[in-house]
Parts: C-alpha cells; sequence; structure tokens
C-alpha cells in the first residue's frame, strides 16, 4: 500500500499537465495532490500500528491468563481473593506473581515480586510459578519447595544471560546479577498451623476475627483487629545469593476460624501521594474490617479504592494482594497457638 501511494504521487507528477505548469493555482493543486496522498499513508501505517498493538495486548493478555491465572474462590476450606495490576500503562503483566494450590502436604501459597515490570519481568515470573506448581506436590518439605525455585531461577538467569552473551558459549560467573525475585512461601495445614519461608519478602498483615484485645508481642505490630506478623530477618531473595545451606520454616501459630492473613508485594507499601508519603496500609485495612463479616473480596476492593486515592491514579511499582480466610469449622485449638502470639 505505501508503495501504491508513492507511485500514485510519482506518476502524477510526471504525467499530469497541471502539475508541469508554474502557475499559482497549479502548485495549489499539486500541494493538495501530495497532502492527500501524505495523509493516506499516514492513515495507513497508523491504522497497521493499531492493529499491531492490538495484538500485542491479546498476547499479553493471554500470557496474563497463562501466568496468573485466575484463583477460586475457595482451596480446601480458605477464602481466596486475590488482585495484580502493573505499573506500566497499558500493560496487563507486571513482575508480582502469586499461587495458591491445594496438595496433600496442605495449602501452599507463593507470593513473590521480580525486579523490574511489565513485559520484561514475564520470563522470571513464567521460570517460578511453573516450578513452584510442580515443585508443590513433589517436595513433601517447604524447604524442598524452595530449592526447586532457586534452581529454576538459577538455570532461567543462565538462559537469559546466553542469550544476552551469545558468543561466549560459556555459562557467566554472574548471570545477570542485577535480576531477582524477593519471595514469601506459606503452608497452611489443615488445622490451621502456618509454616513459612521468606526470601526477602514483607511479611503478611493478620486479620482477626474476634476484635478483641491483643497482646502486643517484640515483633508484632498490632492495630485493633489488624496485626502486622513479623518472624525475624528473611533470608535473601532468590537469584544474587545462594540461600544457606539449612532453611529453618518459621513457625507461626494457627489461623483460626474467621481470620484472614493479608499479603501483599512492596509496591502496596511504597505507593506514595503527591505529598511523598506512603500509603498507610494498615490504617486502610483496619477501616476496611470495620464491617463484619469482612469477606475478602469486599477488603480487596476497599484497600485497592484507597490506594489508587492516594497515589492519584496508578502506582509507580507493580502492585499484588492475596487474601486468605480460614472458612473452616470451628475446631477445639488452644489459645496459646493463635497465630499473633506465637514467633518461634
Amino acid at each position: 500500500m505505501p508503495t501504491a501511494w508513492g507511485a500514485t504521487a510519482i506518476t502524477y507528477k510526471l504525467t499530469c499537465p497541471l502539475a508541469q505548469q508554474n502557475g499559482l493555482s497549479a502548485r495549489i493543486v499539486t500541494c493538495a495532490v501530495f497532502f492527500a496522498v501524505g495523509m493516506a499513508l499516514m492513515l495507513h501505517v497508523r491504522r497497521g500500528l493499531v492493529r499491531e498493538l492490538r495484538q500485542i495486548r491479546r498476547i499479553a493478555g493471554a500470557a496474563q491468563g497463562t501466568l496468573l491465572r485466575p484463583l477460586p474462590p475457595s482451596v480446601d476450606g480458605l477464602n481466596v481473593a486475590a488482585a495484580q495490576f502493573s505499573a506500566d500503562h497499558g500493560e496487563s503483566v507486571g513482575g508480582d506473581l502469586y499461587e495458591v494450590i491445594g496438595t496433600e502436604h496442605g495449602v501452599r501459597v507463593v507470593m513473590g515480586d521480580v525486579r523490574g515490570h511489565g513485559l520484561a519481568a514475564i520470563g522470571t515470573v513464567a521460570a517460578v510459578l511453573g516450578s513452584f506448581r510442580e515443585a508443590v506436590h513433589d517436595e513433601p518439605e517447604l524447604p524442598g519447595v524452595l530449592r526447586r525455585l532457586e534452581r529454576a531461577m538459577g538455570r532461567h538467569l543462565r538462559e537469559r544471560a546466553k542469550g544476552e552473551h551469545p558468543s561466549s558459549g560459556l555459562d557467566p560467573e554472574s548471570p545477570v546479577a542485577e535480576e531477582f525475585v524477593t519471595m514469601l512461601l506459606l503452608e497452611i495445614g489443615r488445622d490451621g498451623e502456618v509454616r513459612a519461608l521468606n526470601c526477602g519478602h514483607p511479611w503478611p498483615y493478620l486479620l482477626r476475627a474476634d476484635g478483641g484485645p491483643a497482646e502486643a508481642e517484640e515483633r508484632a505490630e498490632v492495630r485493633g483487629r489488624v496485626v502486622h506478623l513479623g518472624f525475624g530477618d528473611p533470608l535473601p531473595p532468590l537469584g544474587p545469593f545462594p540461600l544457606p545451606a539449612e532453611l529453618p520454616v518459621v513457625r507461626c501459630g494457627r489461623l483460626q476460624p474467621g481470620e484472614a492473613l493479608f499479603l501483599h508485594t512492596d509496591g502496596v507499601d511504597d505507593a506514595r501521594d503527591s505529598a511523598g508519603r506512603f500509603f498507610p496500609l494498615a490504617a486502610a485495612l483496619t477501616e476496611a474490617t470495620r464491617a463484619r463479616p469482612a469477606a475478602p473480596q469486599a477488603v480487596l476492593g476497599e484497600v485497592f479504592t484507597q490506594l489508587l486515592a492516594h497515589a492519584e491514579g496508578l502506582p509507580s511499582d507493580d502492585v499484588a494482594v492475596l487474601i486468605l480466610r480460614n472458612d473452616r469449622p470451628q475446631a477445639s485449638t488452644p489459645q496459646g497457638d493463635r497465630m499473633a502470639h506465637q514467633v518461634k
């Protein structure tokens, strides 16, 4: 089509008698013809670019559905709600990842954050989630799952480094050293006991069911029914450094029926308003849990509404949120086993 339009303009210039004249009217007509041809060519190119953009977005949407597939509303008695969006305008794929899978070892959960966002992070998200979905069924212990993810991440980085430096033919000593993933792994047993491995990721919040007074622990920030959990120093993120030989599982206590865990990426905490103030996540959760019962979907919607209002639009980083509420039948559990009061 561009060739046809160009040929039309040249043919007019060479063969049309009017184009050979130097009068004002002849020049006006010639300029009008070339302007029309140029506009037609620009519109054609624009339509092609729009079609290509739509195709790219369809591919990104398909990739998003495959990687961060919609979670079921319930997994083994746990009510599940999750949402994410990318900081890149027009992109549906971000650098955050999450998954919830019921296994014979318990419900296993991953929440992670890849350095960077948008389409550049999709390969890392695919490598981590693909390995997690296989490992959770094969590995009886949580450290085994994390070891599998570490190996998958290492293979992905080596392949990326080879692609960036194909002439070397060798594995670089430090492949893509700036790439890393922070990650929180959880395992929730049938009795509600929660075990965790944290690789540099924010600890979750506990949304209490009773709203009664909570005892302030040394490493738990309590705000009414919202408890910010913290269980010591995390492991290093996956990627830049090898994990230590010992991977001690953190026993977080029991998630009681009616209680929920709020998992998030640091894009939530780091969102700022026009004055540079960080998003007050604990206050937003407190407001979102005033209504009783606090349904996970309702809490999710309220937090995102407040987050977008605080940031006056999309935050500068990818955001992902995952809520897990224990809807299993009530069982007799010692009061000392409450999650907010047990740190091992």
